[in-house]
């Protein structure tokens, strides 16, 4: 049924809009580039009237008492955020929600969109990554995947402006469902009016709902009818200046200041909320450039993924650390190798921080020698694949408890207690089941860095998370070992199951600049995937 709706409207659309309009504006743009070129300027007498009207955003006072009570209208793009074009969080909906064929035709579309105006482009990329998508799958790369980089792409100068203000209502043309979630969620904003997509029963057609594209001036006069907004912030383009000038104070925010003005940059200490949890695969903010050099990287990723994983299973341990530094996979050893006890007839009990699944493997590699690894949800791919030993536990506590002991008579063993990665620089909360288990305890603080694909995922496909890890072109992990936790501090020493894992995840926090949390496992999973993070394998009767 949502086909047949798709391909009429699309036609109708591509006959009368695109079509019409396309040869006249690509015309017309090559003979305004072509004029361009013979009289270059840094910037036009037109723009340069246009911005001199309002002043720019850096001289607002933001320390004024008053604007504790005042409203504020704006747009999310070219105004809160530093990116000049909106291309690369599109591209995040088509490669996340959509896969990767949908993010290549979306890549393709670049060689045609440079001729479209702004509403011509803007339908075009809504169509490519939105049709045929379900709405709880957007919503979820709306909540778990964009923020992370609207955060890092927010201009500081836009945020003080905007911090400072009681009520907040952004109007913007980009879809409603691609920026509410994160402005509700980080940026505490009161109301956001956007562009309405059409829908049959629960997926997207791509299309523009009957509303059509927002327009942001009319859907300001229309939320406020006759009341001026105190404050409004806009781009240097003249549609913006139309919107801004119906409020009663008006501020540019120019985009040489956020493209070149470090001043702009907003530093991680000063986001609105911190950013602890978030998904998806791509580490990097996904431009045309940047995305056509991941897609013809992808064919060597895959052989060069494949390669190392026969490195680290068929070779022994010098000669798999050579053939994978070479191979582009950094591995940094800093620590002492823990002496074993003799008299002691337990293994020792490695307890590491947990940045992806091959944190057990990593540490084997950097001790050189074997390891057991337990862990809550394992794929079957990723149990063929593994060097060494791991072992599930069911979450029943006392189960785990003799699987446990019962392996560390066997030899040492590895345990991440906070129970699921994080990538950001922070520890959840750490399990004290393994502080019952053993006295001799050694933590292993390990972070891992990425370039172009994270090897976690909290709603994909599990199995490929160590393939992605490494298929980047040059993964690397650093491996810290702090020395055994002093025999005062564990439970033989008189402390708690929890005293010991609490003093634990601040030491390892420590090692690594990171910052301890409460949160959990099913904290996580509940904010980025909606469920509790828990694998129920199929029982055969």
């Amino acid at each position: 049924m949502v086909f047949p709706v798709v391909f009429l409207k699309l036609a109708d659309w591509v006959l009368y809009q695109l079509l019409a309009n396309s040869c006249y504006r690509a015309a017309r743009k090559v003979r305004n580039y072509g004029f361009f070129l013979r009289n270059q300027t840094p910037r036009s007498s037109s723009q340069q009237q246009a911005a001199s009207l309002f002043p720019s955003a850096s001289h607002c006072d933001v320390g004024n008492n008053i604007r504790s009570s005042q409203t504020l209208v704006c747009d999310i793009h070219g105004v809160l955020l530093r990116a000049e074009t909106f291309f690369p969080y599109f591209m995040l909906v088509a490669f996340e929600a959509g896969g990767i064929l949908r993010a290549f035709l979306l890549l393709l579309s670049c060689s045609f969109l440079w001729v479209l105006d702004y509403e011509l482009k803007l339908r075009v990329m809504i169509f490519i990554s939105f049709c045929g998508l379900r709405k709880k799958d957007i919503e979820s790369v709306g909540r778990a995947v964009l923020p992370k980089f609207y955060l890092e792409n927010l201009n500081l100068q836009a945020y003080e402006v905007w911090s400072k203000t009681s009520s907040r209502v952004v109007f913007t043309s980009i879809p409603r469902v691609m920026v509410e979630g994160f402005l509700k969620e980080y940026m505490a904003v009161d109301d956001v009016a956007g562009t309405e997509l059409h829908t049959v029963g629960n997926r997207f057609t791509g299309l523009l709902s009957s509303s059509g594209l927002l327009v942001k001036h009319k859907a300001l006069k229309a939320y406020f009818g006759d009341k001026k907004p105190d404050v409004g912030l806009g781009s240097s383009s003249l549609h913006d200046h139309h919107f801004i000038s119906l409020c009663k104070e008006a501020y540019v925010v120019h985009k040489e200041d956020g493209r070149n003005n470090q001043s702009c940059l907003m530093p991680r200490d000063k986001y609105p909320k911190p950013l602890i949890f978030h998904d998806g695969r791509l580490a990097f903010l996904p431009t045309p450039f940047a995305t056509l050099c991941m897609f013809l990287w992808l064919p060597f990723g895959i052989v060069l993924a494949i390669f190392r994983i026969l490195v680290g299973i068929c070779l022994p341990y010098r000669l798999a650390i050579f053939w994978g530094s070479l191979s582009g996979v950094q591995l940094t050893f800093q620590g002492c190798f823990p002496s074993s006890n003799l008299e002691q007839k337990k293994g020792v009990l490695y307890v590491c921080t947990h940045r992806t699944l091959l944190d057990p493997v990593f540490l084997s590699t950097a001790l050189r020698k074997p390891l057991t690894a337990v862990t809550y949800s394992l794929s079957k791919m990723s149990e063929i694949i593994a060097p060494i030993k791991t072992v599930r536990l069911t979450r029943d506590r006392k189960q785990d408890g003799e699987t446990m002991q019962k392996l560390l008579s066997e030899g040492d063993l590895v345990v991440c207690p906070e129970g699921t990665t994080c990538r950001e620089p922070y520890l959840l909360r750490f399990s004290s089941l393994f502080a019952e288990l053993a006295d001799e305890i050694v933590p292993v603080a390990m972070n891992a860095h990425v370039s172009m694909f994270y090897g976690t995922t909290a709603s994909g496909l599990k199995w490929l998370d160590p393939i992605f890890f490494l298929m980047n072109p040059r993964p690397s992990y650093h491996v810290q070992i702090l020395g055994k936790v002093p025999p005062e501090f564990t439970c033989a020493g008189g402390r708690s199951s929890f005293e010991v894992a609490n003093y634990i995840q601040r030491k390892l926090a420590d090692a690594l600049g990171f910052e301890c949390t409460t949160f959990t496992r099913r904290d996580k999973y509940l904010m980025l995937a909606g469920n509790e993070g828990i694998v129920r394998e199929n029982k055969r009767n």
